[in-house]
Order: C-alpha cells, then sequence, then structure tokens
C-alpha cells in the first residue's frame, strides 16, 4: 500500500456535498443565446476568426490560438454570429470582455468530426491537436494543457498525478464525472502517460467520495495490462487537500517549492476532467465545447449538468429551480469562489459549479474586526506564509513588504479567512494586493518599452545622419578625383587644330528666310522701276499722297507672298 504524506495547515469546512450526488448527470437544455468569451484560458487570447452575420457549426473553430501558451476556442452548437464584442465577463470586477454571440438554429449540427490514433502522432503533433482543440485544466486553473506535457530535460518523470480529490465544499462535478465515465477518464490520463513516460500514474480521490474511487479502480481493472501502472489512491477529506502542490505532497511526499515547477522534481499534475476532455477530442474529434457544471446551494433540484461554455448563468439557474429568497451566484465553492457581479455572463471553461445564494443559506458576516495576531492563519496556511503580515502590509499598500512575505505563494484558498476570528477577509486584501502590483509591473514595463523605443530610435537617427555624411563625403571625393584626372588627362594631351563647329540646323534656316526676303524686296524693287508713271505732271499734293499708300500697299502685299508658311501664321 502506497504510504501517505501530510501537507501543513488546512482545514476541515462543511461539505454539503451529499445534496447534489443523488441523480445522475443531465444534458442542459439549449439557451437562447451562448456568449462564448475568447480569453478562457491563461495565456494569450485567442483572434476572433468569425464575423456577424456568419454561420457556424458545431464545434467549428471561431478563436484562432494566439502563441503557443493558448487554447484555441469553438462552437458550442450550431447557429449564426449575431455579435463579436465586449460581454459580461465571469469575473468578480464586473469587467467585460471580448466574446463571439452565437444564436442557435436548433439543429446543433455538428463539424465533420475527424477522431486521430494519437499513438501514431509524433508528441509534438498530438500536443498541437490538444491545442486546437481548447483542452485546457479544468480544476480551475485553466493552464493549456499542452504546455504541461513536456517532461523536463534534466529530471525524469517519476509520477503523474490524476487529481480527483475535489476538495471545495459543494462542487460534485469530477465526483459524478468518474462515477459516470470513469474509463474515459482513465483512457485521458493514458494519453498524459503516453506523453510524459512517468514511473506510475497516482489517482487521487477523497475519502468522502467511495463511488468514486470503486468506478475508477474498476476501469483500470478492466482496460487490464496496459495501464498496469495506474492506482488509485485514496486521501484523507482535508481541504485544500486537491491542490497540486499538496496532493503531490499527500502522494509522493515531495514539497514543491515556489521558485520550481512540479516537473522539476519528477512530478505533473492533472485534473480527471482535464484527462475526460483529452480523450474526446482525439478519440472522438470533439473540442473542449461543454463541461459539468454543479448546480447547487439555494435551489429545489441540486444536481450535475452537462452545459455548453456561452450559456447565461441566470437561465442556468433557473432549470435549478432556485428558490424565491435566492439573491445571487456564486461560481466556484464558497471557500474560493466568488459572487458573480452580473448573472448574465456566460459559462466559460473555469466554471465548475453555480451556488445559488440567500442569506440564509450564507449569512451577513459580522463585521470586520482588527486583527489580534492570534497566529491561527498562519497555523491554517497550507503554505506556511505569514498572513497576518501580509495583511498589514497589503492593508498600508507597501506592496515591496507585501512581496518580501511571498505574497505570490498564496494560492487564495480561503483557510486564513475561515479561522480569522476578527472576521477579516484576508483574501480580499492579498487579491487587492497582487492586483497592485500587477499593474505597477504593466506601467513600468509599458515606461522601459517606452524607454527602449525612444532609445532605438535616437540611436536609429545618429545612425542614419551618420550614412548621411558618409556618402555626401564619399561623394564629394570621387568628384575631387575627377576634377584632377580631367586636368592630368588635359595636361598630358597634344595640342590639336579646332574644328569649326558644324552650323546649326536653326541657324541655317533663318538664314534662308533672310534670303527669301531680301529677294522678294528686289523684285518687288525692280518692279516699281520698269513702272512708268502716269500722269505724273503737276499732281496736286493729295493725289501724290494716295499714290505713295497705294505703292506702300502693294509693297506689303510682294513681302507677304515672298514669306515663308510659317511666317505668314504667326
Amino acid at each position: 500500500m502506497l504510504q501517505l504524506f501530510k501537507f501543513k495547515g488546512g482545514v476541515k469546512p462543511a461539505t454539503n456535498k451529499v445534496q447534489s450526488v443523488t441523480l445522475p448527470i443531465a444534458t442542459a437544455p439549449l439557451p437562447s443565446r451562448l456568449a462564448v468569451p475568447l480569453h478562457q484560458s491563461i495565456g494569450g487570447t485567442p483572434r476572433p476568426i468569425v464575423e456577424v452575420g456568419d454561420k457556424v457549426l458545431k464545434g467549428q473553430k471561431i478563436g484562432e490560438a494566439d502563441g503557443w501558451i493558448s487554447a484555441a476556442v469553438h462552437a458550442p452548437t450550431s447557429g449564426t454570429v449575431i455579435e463579436v464584442g465586449l460581454y459580461p465577463a465571469a469575473h468578480p470586477s464586473g469587467l467585460t470582455a471580448a466574446t463571439v454571440v452565437i444564436e442557435p438554429d436548433g439543429e446543433d449540427r455538428w463539424i465533420d468530426r475527424q477522431p486521430v490514433d494519437y499513438a501514431s502522432l509524433e508528441p509534438e503533433a498530438v500536443r498541437e491537436l490538444l491545442r486546437e482543440a481548447g483542452i485546457v485544466g479544468l480544476g480551475g486553473a485553466v493552464f493549456p494543457t499542452h504546455g504541461k506535457l513536456t517532461a523536463s530535460k534534466t529530471v525524469p518523470m517519476e509520477e503523474m498525478v490524476i487529481n480527483g480529490a475535489e476538495c471545495e465544499p459543494y462542487i460534485t462535478c469530477d465526483d459524478l464525472l468518474m462515477r459516470e465515465r470513469a474509463e474515459e477518464v482513465v483512457r485521458g490520463a493514458g494519453v498524459f502517460r503516453d506523453l510524459l513516460r512517468p514511473k506510475k500514474v497516482l489517482i487521487g480521490i477523497e475519502d468522502n467520495k467511495p463511488e468514486a474511487a470503486a468506478a475508477m479502480t474498476a476501469a483500470i481493472k478492466a482496460l487490464g495490462e496496459a495501464f498496469k501502472e495506474f492506482e488509485v489512491v485514496v486521501v484523507p477529506t482535508r481541504y485544500p487537500a486537491g491542490g497540486a502542490k499538496q496532493l503531490i505532497r499527500v502522494l509522493t511526499g515531495k514539497e514543491v517549492p515556489a521558485s520550481k515547477r512540479s516537473t522539476d522534481l519528477g512530478v505533473q499534475c492533472f485534473n480527471v476532467a482535464t484527462a475526460y476532455t483529452a480523450w474526446r477530442a482525439l478519440a472522438h474529434g470533439e473540442p473542449v465545447i461543454s463541461r459539468l457544471v454543479t448546480i447547487t446551494g439555494n435551489v429545489g433540484e441540486p444536481r450535475n449538468w452537462e452545459v455548453l461554455i456561452g450559456t447565461p448563468m441566470d437561465e442556468l439557474l433557473r432549470i435549478g429551480q432556485p428558490k424565491p429568497d435566492t439573491d445571487g451566484i456564486i461560481m466556484g465553492g464558497p471557500m474560493m469562489g466568488f459572487l458573480v457581479p452580473d448573472t448574465k455572463a456566460p459559462v466559460v471553461k473555469a466554471t465548475n459549479c453555480l451556488i445559488a445564494h440567500s442569506p440564509t443559506l450564507f449569512p451577513p458576516k459580522p463585521p470586520e474586526m482588527p486583527c489580534i495576531r492570534c497566529g491561527e492563519c498562519a497555523r491554517a496556511c497550507p503554505h506556511e506564509l505569514q498572513p497576518f503580515e501580509m495583511y498589514w502590509f497589503s492593508r498600508a499598500k507597501n506592496f515591496g513588504k507585501t512581496q518580501e512575505y511571498a505574497i505570490f505563494d498564496c494560492i487564495e484558498c480561503g483557510c486564513c479567512s475561515f479561522v480569522c476570528p476578527s472576521r477579516i477577509p484576508l483574501v480580499q486584501y492579498f487579491r487587492f494586493a497582487k492586483s497592485e502590483i500587477w499593474a505597477r509591473e504593466r506601467e513600468s514595463q509599458a515606461a522601459e518599452g517606452a524607454k527602449n523605443r525612444f532609445e532605438f530610435k535616437q540611436l536609429r537617427e545618429e545612425r542614419e545622419k551618420a550614412e548621411k555624411a558618409e556618402k555626401l563625403a564619399k561623394a564629394a571625393a570621387a568628384q575631387a578625383a575627377k576634377k584632377a584626372a580631367e586636368a592630368l588627362a588635359a595636361a598630358n594631351a597634344p595640342e590639336t587644330t579646332v574644328a569649326e563647329p558644324a552650323p546649326d540646323a536653326s541657324s541655317a534656316a533663318d538664314a534662308a528666310k533672310r534670303a527669301t526676303i531680301e529677294a522678294a524686296m528686289e523684285r518687288a524693287k525692280a518692279q516699281r522701276a520698269a513702272a512708268q508713271p502716269k500722269n505724273v505732271d503737276h499732281l496736286p499734293p493729295a493725289v501724290e499722297q494716295d499714290i505713295a499708300e497705294i505703292d506702300a500697299r502693294q509693297n506689303q502685299a510682294v513681302m507677304a507672298n515672298a514669306a515663308p508658311d510659317g511666317e505668314k501664321n504667326s
């Protein structure tokens, strides 16, 4: 029997799971519209590749993965794209997110699904298929799964952990998944095993899920020798045993430091729902377009539902028959979840549970009191942090000190808030400090980027100026060298007779024109000399003037007739 280890801290809240495990998994009805956020995982935000008015099929890719740490997004059903823009997000901030809104046509027509024999493919090709299918961690972290399927190059893979602990109160979707679909979960874990090649595969399940443990054990036995390295391990129920580092500690005894990844210690961890979706993607050609969601809390029919991604939360809650005093929706569990600011926000890949909130079920917390430094929060912290110190520095906005106290090692499990006698919402303070540190880091990076761009511009302008000066200097030197060569050639050349320049064509034409005019004038002069004047004796002065004017006009007419055609029209 495998030796189990303990992790530090932790608490034992009421589980409240039995309410939602009495009925089998059901399929949620098709909603009136589906709002599919593009950013549903850690990493780059996928690019929309559809436009308003486009017809889409079930399973069709509508968001292209952006970068290696990113995962594609797909249409949950067939229909028409009616909006691509901002839409309320499933986030405690209440902000909007880039979303593709689809109006279903009711036909639910699939794309042409292509199952693959992954065993015949290279590991890199299998990882790319999982990336294109949108496979991410469905235990809450939503880290792209293909990014976790590369083993350390220096440390051999010893153990692979499949997380079926599901320690958060109220949530039972993984429990029902293992009960009803155990074989597909094990086969999906087999895909991960074939890519990472660990020596052992340990499936950790808390001891409050005996039916799930039995179903998984039976599935491994039925699959035979090919899964001989698989083992179901039942672990004590203690929150947060379902945290990756905590479950690795319980099953292997290995403590993962904050500065390292589990693969550096030869261990990797995956959620059972992640393994299930990976098998569906490869064996059936189905991308992640739905997930199991627990509907519980202040409802008449607590149950687990197969829900399409993008279903509005308020529509989904209605099928659970919420009671009249329901006044909100908690996404996730009561320890790590949050009240959804806008209940029209859609179900996303990280949505494992919706709890109908009511003042009866979750009474208002007493007013926050001053910290008494009792140390209960430190004793409950599974990462052995000092929450009361982080609280003081977060409240004082001394974010440098919060980082000295390793605030980013906090997994926000809520154990410290749960045990605090002063009812201080410690996790909220830590989230505030983290968001402020991230914001300042982004501003610093933006400023550094602007500085780098300015300095690069200056360097470029100086380089261009120097290059221009160098070109001008080279051109001047070349011109001086040419002139010197010409002068030297002229000095060394023998004396030669300078030839008369050839007559210009235009000057020859002018000479011809003048000759023609002079000839015409000579002919007119000869004609006047040959003409015998009539009645010239004793003519009156007026008549002599008339005769002179007539002679002048005649001379002008003769000259005009003798002129070239171009002169006549000028």
